[in-house]
């Protein structure tokens, strides 16, 4: 079984307390290149913000999520990743047109089974990282639907409980496979 398992899915949704659930209870997480990118660019001219340039932020995000890759390739036992290279290269082709297969290539990078976050209103919100309404999650979560499927990967939408819960659902996913 490929060890690197990709949480993605709506924005807003409770990705990162999902797996900061898992964190705690000892599996290795890959933190969202997104929010450690606009960390990073702290500077009043950056360029690399996604309500700068969006193209810019997708094409860091790769860089960022390739160099994930490379870093926890010979980590033992599980690693799950917030979001992830597929993500970045479906919002480079959102944002410039660039096909998310040529970026990607035909290398699967995650194990088969995708976990989405489905968009949940009643937890979105935005905050300073987060500038884009909930249409725009929505938008988002579809794109990726799409591309998780055309990639051959199995999507398997989480369910709408605690984090807890949620986490028990993963593991208990992954052990049946």
């Amino acid at each position: 079984m490929n060890k690197f398992v990709l949480i993605s899915g709506c924005s807003g949704g409770g990705k990162s307390t999902l797996l900061a659930e898992l964190g705690k209870r000892g599996h290795a997480i890959i933190e969202e290149p997104g929010r450690r990118i606009i960390a990073e660019q702290t500077s009043p001219t950056a360029a690399a913000l996604p309500w700068v340039d969006m193209a810019a932020f997708a094409r860091r995000a790769i860089e960022m999520a390739l160099l994930d890759l490379s870093d926890v390739d010979q980590q033992g036992g599980l690693v799950f990743f917030d979001r992830g290279l597929i993500d970045a290269a479906v919002a480079l082709e959102h944002s410039s047109g660039v096909p998310y297969f040529k970026t990607l290539g035909k290398k699967r990078h995650y194990f088969e089974t995708v976990f989405l976050t489905p968009p949940w209103p009643e937890i979105f919100s935005q905050d300073k990282d987060r500038r884009h309404g909930f249409a725009d999650a929505m938008e988002e979560f579809e794109r990726l639907e799409m591309a998780f499927g055309k990639l051959g990967y199995d999507t398997l939408s989480l369910p709408k409980v605690s984090p807890s819960a949620r986490a028990d659902f993963v593991l208990n996913t992954l052990r049946g496979q």
